[in-house]
C-alpha cells in the first residue's frame, strides 16, 4: 500500500513537470507579445476610508445662515436662509470654510458635534474672507478645546489617488462621499464667471448644495482642499482649492480681514502661437506682457508689453496663472526679480510690489469669444456650466435635488485678469 501511494506521488510530480516544462520552454523559445505581471500581494493602506471620515467626523461643521435683504426687511418676511460645511482648524473656535457660503450673511450659525453626543449650536462671526480664492476664516467662542483637522498640501496629491469629502448637502449633516482625484491643477474653469485664483483639483466624489466649504481628506485624514464647485451639467466632476491657496490667506484674514495681494501693473497670458502671432514674437516659453498699466509699478520698473516673462526671482515663469498667484502671495512692499526676454534679449527687471487696487474689471484676450460665438481656443466649454456650490435652502422634507443646482452666467476665460 506505501509503495502505491509512493508511486502515485511520483506520477503526479511527473506529470506537472511534463505540463509546466514544456510551456516555459515554449515561451523562452517564441517572443512574448505581452509583458509578463510578477503575483505580488497588496499591502493594506494604513488608513481605511471609513476609519479616515469616523476620525474627521468631529471637527466638520455645519453652517447655516440668514442673509437679511432690503426686500424682506420691508415686506416683513423671514430673512433668506442658506447651508454650508466648514471644518475646525485651531482648538480656540476657528474654522475655515468658502466665502461664497458667507457672503451677505447677516447671521452665521455653527452647529458642532458635542463629544457625548448631540449638536451644539454657537454664533459665529467672520473674521474675514477672500472671494478671489473663495476662502472665508469664521471664529465661535465655545468654553472647551474643539478637535481640529490637519491642513497638509496638495502636493503629494495625484491623479487616481483616493479622496473623501465630508459635508453637510441639502441639510444631511456629516454625510460623508468618496472618490478619487481625476486632474490636477484645473486653471481653465471660472465659477460663476467671476475672475479669482483658482488651481482646482477636480474630483469624482459627489459634491451638492451645502457641501461647499467641506474638507477634502486624504488617506492619513489630513485636509488637502476645500470643496468649492460642481459641473450642474455634468455627474462625477465635482472641484476643490487646494489647501496650500488656503493657508497662504489665511494669515491675511486673521490678521486684516481680507488679502493684501501684491501687485505688477501688468496683464499676461500664456506664450502661444496666437500670443506670439499678434505681438511679433518668435516661438519661445514664458508669459507675455499684453499690457501695462500706466502709472503702475510694472511701467515704473521699465516693463513693455510684448516683454516675455520666463522667471520670478529663482523661479521658472510657464504659466500665466502660476505667475499671478505668486506674485499675489508675495504681498506688499516686496522687491521681485523677473527674468525677461525682450526681443530675444534676456534682462532683468526689479519690481517693487504695490498692493493690487479694488476689484478690476478683467482685461480682454486675444482668444476671447463674444456672446454667442463657439469659444476659440483656450476657452473652456466648462465655464457655462461651473458653479460654486450654492447655499441651498434648509432641506425640506421631499428636496427637489436637480432643481437646487443652476447654471450662473458665462466666465471669463483664466488668462485674462491683471495683475
Amino acid at each position: 500500500m506505501g509503495r502505491a501511494r509512493v508511486g502515485s506521488v511520483v506520477f503526479l510530480a511527473a506529470l506537472v513537470c511534463a505540463l509546466v516544462f514544456p510551456a516555459q520552454a515554449a515561451g523562452r523559445g517564441r517572443e512574448r507579445l505581452w509583458l509578463e505581471a510578477q503575483n505580488r500581494s497588496l499591502h493594506n493602506q494604513r488608513a481605511t476610508l471609513s476609519e479616515v471620515a469616523r476620525r474627521a467626523m468631529p471637527a466638520v461643521v455645519s453652517i447655516t445662515t440668514k442673509q437679511l435683504t432690503a426686500e424682506t426687511a420691508v415686506s416683513g418676511e423671514e430673512p433668506q436662509k442658506g447651508i454650508g460645511s466648514g471644518f475646525i482648524i485651531r482648538s480656540d473656535g476657528y474654522i475655515l470654510t468658502s466665502a461664497h457660503v458667507v457672503e451677505g450673511a447677516s447671521e452665521v450659525i455653527i452647529s458642532v458635534l458635542h463629544p457625548r453626543g448631540g449638536v451644539e449650536e454657537y454664533p459665529a462671526r467672520v473674521v474675514g474672507e477672500d472671494p478671489r480664492t473663495d476662502c472665508a476664516l469664521l471664529k465661535i467662542d465655545v468654553p472647551r478645546k474643539l478637535p481640529v483637522l490637519k491642513l497638509a498640501s496638495a502636493s503629494h496629491v495625484r491623479s487616481a489617488d483616493w479622496i473623501v469629502v465630508i459635508g453637510n448637502p441639502f441639510g444631511l449633516a456629516h454625510s460623508v462621499t468618496v472618490g478619487v482625484v481625476s486632474y490636477m491643477g484645473r486653471t481653465d474653469v471660472t465659477p460663476n464667471g467671476r475672475d479669482g485664483d483658482f488651481d482646482y483639483i477636480q474630483m469624482d466624489a459627489s459634491i451638492n448644495p451645502g457641501n461647499s466649504g467641506g474638507p477634502v481628506l486624504d488617506l492619513h485624514g489630513d485636509v488637502v482642499a476645500v470643496a468649492n464647485a460642481v459641473n450642474v451639467a455634468g455627474q462625477g466632476i465635482g472641484f476643490a482649492i487646494p489647501i496650500d491657496i488656503a493657508k497662504t490667506v489665511i494669515p491675511h484674514l486673521k490678521a486684516h480681514g481680507r488679502v493684501r495681494r501684491g501687485w505688477l501693473g501688468i496683464s499676461v497670458q500664456d506664450f502661444s502661437p496666437e500670443v506670439a502671432e499678434a505681438f511679433n514674437l518668435p516661438r519661445g516659453r514664458g508669459v507675455v506682457v499684453t499690457d501695462v498699466t500706466e502709472g503702475g509699478p510694472g511701467e515704473r520698473a521699465g516693463l513693455q508689453t510684448g516683454d516675455v516673462i520666463v522667471g520670478l526671482d529663482a523661479r521658472r515663469v510657464q504659466r500665466a496663472h502660476t505667475l499671478r498667484w505668486q506674485v499675489a502671495a508675495r504681498g506688499v512692499g516686496r522687491d521681485v526679480k523677473l527674468r525677461v526676454n525682450r526681443l530675444g534679449r534676456p534682462m532683468k527687471v526689479t519690481v517693487k510690489l504695490e498692493e493690487m487696487p479694488a476689484e478690476e474689471a478683467p482685461a480682454p484676450t486675444l482668444a476671447a469669444s463674444s456672446p454667442g460665438q463657439t469659444p476659440t481656443r483656450g476657452q473652456s466649454v466648462l465655464e457655462d456650466l461651473l458653479s460654486p456650490v450654492p447655499r441651498s435652502k434648509p432641506r425640506p422634507a421631499a428636496p427637489p435635488l436637480e432643481a437646487e443646482v443652476e447654471a450662473d452666467s458665462p466666465g471669463s476665460e483664466d488668462s485674462a485678469p491683471a495683475r
